[in-house]
């Protein structure tokens, strides 16, 4: 697509989405276009969400309230939660169609069937094993990239944990960090976590940090390895930039940070019909930003050798640099 075609269709986007009313709509028609895929592939959306709100135990007596949870969740969320955290003014908007964002139970507990819908078609053949497809997919970059396997690794925008739980089976024998900025993500990653071991004994518990990516306060050259999984494109540029900052700081002597997200070049993206590609940013706020930012330039800048791009499928890239 030339590019004045590019830059047409994003200010026609754009305008709608600044149309309340109609940006409403729209952020109400993706999530009904995310539900109606999920059970087409099998994957039960709001009976997988409602086992998880009450921890697969039914409900003794009444009906439930809209916004109730199990009484469990608010024990685990005080664990987890840091009660002196002022969240950033980028992470107070509305994400994926919910209107408070990332700060809320809804969200949270329909982080792992939003994922299974939103991947289902990145391979036609994969259904409801597209999400974990691109993961093994990032991971097999991860293990021709890194000529030693992390020992320390911090997973930043950890979100409920899919991406440090998968981390952890590709790497057993490595400590495992997570770090998000939703305290509500970070409960259901903990009691994710607690279920793992109840079933394999033999997994470390992974270490939850309630924090911003961009200043986590965790020790400086400490980490092996700090990756980001599907993170980058929920983000303002200057926020992104500033976390690959943090990132070095993070990082070992020859040590690697890994992004793996959406690839702007991806013809998926550039082919994408208008009304699809309207549907996508009344979700995603920061995506203009992304497409824009160079990462594998800033890492440069920012003390990293040259970076490895790799398309790991049709529509991500995964990036890997060395801290030097």
């Amino acid at each position: 697509m030339p590019k004045h075609s590019v830059d047409f269709t994003t200010k026609v986007v754009n305008g709608l989405l600044g149309i309340d009313p109609l940006a409403r709509f729209l952020k109400h028609q993706a999530r009904s276009m995310m539900i109606k895929r999920a059970e087409t592939i099998g994957v039960f959306w709001h009976e997988e969400a409602n086992g998880l709100r009450w921890r697969h135990h039914p409900l003794e007596s009444g009906s439930p309230q809209q916004g109730e949870v199990d009484p469990a969740w608010l024990d685990t969320l005080n664990q987890v939660q840091s009660q002196t955290l002022d969240y950033p003014a980028y992470y107070l908007r509305p994400f994926h169609a919910y209107p408070e964002g990332n700060l809320g139970w809804l969200p949270a507990l329909e982080v792992e069937v939003a994922a299974k819908a939103v991947h289902a078609r990145i391979w036609p053949e994969a259904g409801a094993q597209g999400d974990a497809w691109l993961r093994r997919s990032y991971h097999e970059v991860l293990k021709e990239s890194l000529p030693i396997a992390p020992q320390q690794i911090v997973d930043l925008g950890c979100s409920v944990g899919m991406s440090t739980f998968s981390l952890q089976a590709c790497y057993p024998q490595a400590e495992l960090t997570g770090v998000d900025l939703s305290p509500y993500f970070l409960a259901v990653a903990q009691y994710q976590d607690e279920q793992r071991q109840r079933v394999h004994s033999e997994l470390s518990s992974v270490h939850w940090v309630h924090a911003p990516a961009e200043d986590t306060s965790l020790p400086a050259a400490s980490f092996d390895l700090v990756s980001a999984c599907l993170v980058f494109h929920e983000l303002p540029q200057v926020a992104a930039q500033q976390i690959l900052q943090e990132a070095r700081r993070l990082l070992k002597p020859g040590g690697h940070v890994a992004i793996m997200d959406m690839n702007p070049q991806s013809d998926t993206f550039a082919k994408m019909p208008p009304y699809v590609l309207t549907l996508l940013k009344s979700t995603e706020p920061y995506l203009d930003e992304y497409f824009l930012l160079d990462i594998p330039q800033t890492l440069q800048s920012l003390g990293f050798d040259r970076p490895q791009v790799t398309c790991n499928s049709p529509r991500h890239r995964t990036i890997v640099a060395q801290a030097i």
